[in-house]
């Protein structure tokens, strides 16, 4: 807004460099420019401000398709004035020369002339269109209709307004119809969700099938050659206990051998001793045969005598000393004779 000073008989405004100030007197354009600043008479003269900056409208659609659905669209449009002084002749932008500020509301005129002739090019678009339509084409499409729409509005550009740009945030149906159509591709994320949630179950299953499978398989090739090893150690326990019988059975018939060889080397010996001992006591027994009776008692007793340490009692009886006495006088009797 423009900046008023009053002074006695004379008033100074002082313009913003964004605002672009038309100074009228009498009913004409005296002085027209950007930020300026001069003193006037307020009963001769009128002031219109015009703002030169980019502005930025926001605007919210609410449009029916041609399938009777209805549809939200939320944008923007920023816009600027490129020839002031038309639009200060088509719309009232004076100010007011006390305070400096609009007497009217400019601004709220270019805001709804830009959202009508906006909502109308929004409008005609969307009723053309099914509501799948809208919502596949979308935000890109409806941005350039109405961006190429209000370029093409004569309207705005007679009055000097310029459309800078044009935004749209959201193209939406209304909450009902939106949870309708998101059902089904929601039911669809889930369905393909489910399925991987399968696949990868089923991968799992798969794995841990295909592990069990290796486990199992290891465990029958682990209990063959088990079994390749027990037999091989049967094997090698049955050889060696026949190695071991065979060596028992060489070093019993080596025994053996070495027995009987001993026990006939021995037989043989006792053979020979008693042989000895058999011929000594034949050669006795012939001696002792051919001696009389008495003869042998003696040698008897001598012998006896001999094996004898002490001896305590001896009865001598007449029938032992009789025939020892008749004997020994018959020898002598030979002896004698002889």
């Amino acid at each position: 807004m423009a900046e008023v000073k009053s002074y006695p008989f004379l008033r100074h405004l002082r313009a913003e460099p964004s605002m672009h100030v038309v100074r009228y007197r009498r009913g004409r354009a005296v002085q027209s420019g950007r930020g300026l600043a001069f003193w006037f008479h307020p009963l001769s003269t009128a002031v219109a401000e015009v703002p030169m900056d980019d502005r930025e409208l926001t605007f919210q659609i609410r449009g029916i398709t041609s399938d009777f659905q209805e549809v939200y669209v939320q944008g923007a449009v920023t816009w600027r004035v490129v020839q002031p002084a038309a639009l200060a002749t088509r719309l009232d932008f004076h100010i007011k020369l006390t305070t400096g500020k609009w007497a009217n509301q400019p601004l709220e005129q270019v805001g709804g002339l830009l959202t009508r002739s906006g909502q109308e090019i929004a409008l005609a678009w969307i009723a053309e269109r099914r509501l799948e339509q809208v919502l596949a084409e979308g935000v890109g499409a409806l941005r350039n209709r109405i961006a190429g729409g209000l370029a093409a509005e004569t309207s705005l550009g007679e009055m000097g307004l310029e459309v800078v740009t044009v935004r749209v945030a959201s193209v939406r149906p209304t909450s009902e119809v939106e949870k309708a159509l998101q059902t089904p591709v929601r039911e669809a994320i889930q369905q393909e969700a489910d399925q991987a949630l399968f696949q990868r179950r089923a991968l799992a299953v798969e794995k841990e099938r295909a592990i069990a499978e290796n486990e199992l398989q290891n465990r029958i090739e682990l209990s063959k050659r088990e079994e390749l090893l027990l037999e091989q150690q049967g094997t090698n326990e049955r050889l060696q206990a026949r190695e071991t019988s065979e060596a028992e059975h060489i070093r019993t018939e080596a025994a053996a051998q070495n027995t009987r060889v001993a026990a006939q080397a021995t037989a043989d010996e006792l053979r020979l001793v008693e042989g000895a001992r058999a011929e000594v006591e034949q050669a006795m027994m012939d001696v002792y045969r051919d001696l009389p009776t008495s003869v042998m008692t003696g040698l008897a007793m001598r012998e006896f005598a001999g094996k004898l340490h002490s001896i305590e009692h001896l009865n001598l009886t007449p029938d032992l000393l009789g025939p020892l006495l008749g004997d020994l006088l018959g020898a002598a009797t030979k002896r004698l004779e002889a």
